[in-house]
């Protein structure tokens, strides 16, 4: 077997492992659809081997060359198809259906074409260039990038180079084999098939890295989500909250923690069972998540008490916030839960004081709270201990 031969079987081989390792992760979570895209872009790749292993088998080539191009080029479609799922970018099928269907028959006429010449080898690679330029684009129209976003969106640029560079390659090293059947036998086919190995296991590697990032974040916040009302739990919560005052704190700006307790739930779990208890959490819940905006930090701290932190909030503000909540959950309708009965809660507030922690200011937040309940709930008060509050107004509320 010459070297380029055995670099075939080994590409081969890897394209395997790759698609198993991508139809593992799919597996695992069958709602990433990116996986399995993957995995078939990397089992196309393996098809793609297998036809070029058995090339020197043949006697007329022109067929399987063909079919090889094809197949490999399906296997770039199948790639993009997974990165514009990951990054939420619609898929340029259209485009890339053109650009399969106009190259596949570009090839098959390019056969005409005097072996070594310049036009029929771009005929081949162009459309490669195409598509991983059509990849790194993808990447780079998402929303929101990261830096290892960046990076593969460069690591496509560079792969997709590499196919213009091929034709020169051919020229430097020789050609590509005076026929299909000569074309393993070729030192550019040992360079090129190198090549394009590096920067696969480069790429696949690198998308691997993203999918497993995605699944233990996914993972995490799973781990800190509250089921029933769908919020963070108390460790998702006070995770993020000591970040969020962190930020604020450094940026100097106020920051408020809103505590609310759903009143009389013992009542509503004694007279209308468990069930109906759950569904009036949720339904507050629901509400909650509403009103809140994309740098609130909410969660539930316990069995009917929920906390808000509200960065770039004084008590003021928060107040308002509260009592906003506080009269639109009344109004609201649990299944049930008779008509005549109300569901209401009661609300604790705190501003964030100089030098103190989020424990502090959740135990003055709760002592509001205490006090909302103990004057007769379905109220807000707000922490009157010193530096809670900087408005003389909120004080006294």
């Amino acid at each position: 077997m010459s070297a380029a031969g055995f670099i075939l079987a080994i590409n081969l081989v890897v394209a395997g492992l790759l698609g198993t390792a991508f139809l593992m992760v799919a597996v695992y979570d069958r709602a990433r659809v990116t996986a399995r895209w993957l995995a078939f872009s990397f089992f196309l790749g393996m098809a793609y081997y297998v036809v070029e292993v058995s090339m020197p088998f043949v006697t007329d080539a022109r067929v399987p060359v063909v079919v090889a191009f094809a197949v490999f080029l399906a296997a770039t479609v199948a790639f993009n198809a997974g990165v514009a799922h990951k990054y939420e970018v619609g898929v340029p099928w259209r485009l890339m259906g053109a650009i399969f269907v106009a190259s596949t028959l570009a090839v098959y006429f390019a056969q005409d074409l005097p072996r070594q010449d310049f036009w029929r080898m771009m005929a081949y690679q162009v459309p490669y260039f195409v598509m991983q330029a059509i990849a790194a684009g993808i990447v780079l129209s998402a929303r929101t990038q990261r830096g290892i976003d960046f990076a593969l969106a460069a690591l496509l640029s560079a792969s997709a180079l590499q196919f213009l560079s091929k034709p020169f390659l051919a020229a430097a090293f020789g050609g590509w084999g005076a026929n299909p059947q000569a074309y393993s036998q070729s030192t550019y086919a040992m360079v090129s098939q190198s090549l394009g190995t590096v920067f696969a296991m480069a790429i696949a590697l690198m998308m691997l890295v993203i999918l497993v990032r995605d699944l233990i974040a996914d993972m995490a916040e799973k781990s800190e989500t509250d089921t029933l009302s769908g919020l963070l739990n108390r460790r998702g919560f006070e995770r993020q909250a000591h970040r969020a005052l962190a930020f604020g704190s450094r940026q100097g700006m106020p920051i408020s923690l809103v505590i609310a307790d759903i009143d009389h739930f013992k009542s509503i779990n004694d007279n209308f069972g468990h069930a109906i208890g759950d569904r009036a959490i949720a339904t507050f819940a629901q509400f909650l998540r509403t009103a809140l905006s994309d740098h609130h930090v909410a969660g539930r701290i316990g069995g009917e008490e929920f906390a808000v932190v509200l960065p770039g909030t004084n008590l003021v503000a928060a107040r308002l916030f509260a009592e906003g909540v506080r009269g639109v959950a009344a109004r609201l309708c649990v299944e049930g839960i008779p008509e005549p009965s109300r569901l209401t809660a009661s609300f604790g507030v705190a501003e964030l004081a100089s030098g103190e922690g989020l424990q502090e200011l959740m135990q003055r937040a709760d002592k509001a709270l205490y006090e909302a309940k103990k004057s007769g709930r379905d109220r807000v008060r707000v922490s009157t201990e010193k530096g809670s509050g900087r408005s003389p107004e909120a004080r006294n509320a």
